[in-house]
């Protein structure tokens, strides 16, 4: 899903590269052959908007968007096809579909699909939970300037990650500051958003504490990345059992 996408034909290409089969791409506006839109030569698979073409697939990997969420969920879930799903920002409706797909298959649903990134969620949390209240912990992320949504999934996660860790009140996050604000309150945590260029990703927690500062720093230089975690977690997923799982479980963290 999301087949015809930034992500989409990195998968295609990655998918080749492996020489795995791609069953079906499945985008809402794309024509043509997936493989000559990836760049790896005509695979004689068309994109369609059809759900249908899922029949018949060993696993879905899903980098669509939220609005189209809900509908391949619910197609999966009645086809009972695993899935690995990279897409974030979900709605209520949405995510009540995703944990009623994983009721019945196993899904992997991540923000990012690097094994750098889920590392860094790992010593972030750690840093946080050690480094407690004698430090102010604030998050940069930063992306191309064609990202549409702000912040990153990855860095909405990183967040909670570290709010959990920290032991932080329900919403402590700052998006912006302008003006008179007023003090940092030892409650709150700045998730700041930049934009531009072609820069693929990164990400950064920043740990200031009275005359030292702790930065813990991931930089995507090739989305492929993304891709070969995904295509990793695909064959992960298809012999687990029903669930909800992410890039801890593929990676043997838990």
């Amino acid at each position: 899903m999301g087949a015809n996408g930034r992500m989409g034909r990195a998968v295609v290409r990655v998918l080749h590269e492996r020489g795995d089969t791609v069953h079906a791409a499945i985008d809402r506006s794309a024509e043509g052959d997936v493989g000559l839109a990836a760049g790896v030569g005509a695979l004689e698979v068309i994109f369609t908007d059809d759900l249908g073409a899922l029949e018949g697939a060993d696993v879905v990997i899903d980098f669509s968007l939220p609005d189209a969420a809900r509908a391949l969920y619910e197609a999966c879930a009645e086809k009972r096809v695993p899935v690995v799903s990279g897409t974030t920002g979900l709605r209520p409706p949405a995510q009540q579909a995703l944990e009623a797909l994983a009721a019945a298959v196993p899904v992997v649903h991540a923000p990012n699909f690097s094994q750098g990134v889920t590392l860094l969620f790992d010593l972030a949390e750690r840093a946080a939970r050690l480094a407690g209240d004698a430090f102010d912990a604030e998050i940069v992320e930063i992306h191309h300037r064609h990202k549409v949504d702000a912040p990153s999934g990855t860095a909405n996660r990183l967040a909670q990650v570290v709010a959990d860790a920290k032991d932080l009140r329900a919403d402590p996050f700052v998006h912006g500051r302008s003006g008179q604000v007023g003090a940092r309150t030892d409650g709150e945590m700045g998730v700041m958003t930049l934009r531009g260029g072609d820069v693929v990703g990164e990400h950064t927690l920043f740990l200031f504490g009275e005359g030292e500062r702790l930065e813990l720093t991931h930089r995507a230089t090739d989305r492929t990345i993304f891709a070969r975690g995904a295509v990793r977690a695909a064959h992960w997923v298809v012999s687990q059992a029903p669930g909800l799982y992410d890039m801890r479980a593929v990676m043997g963290m838990d």
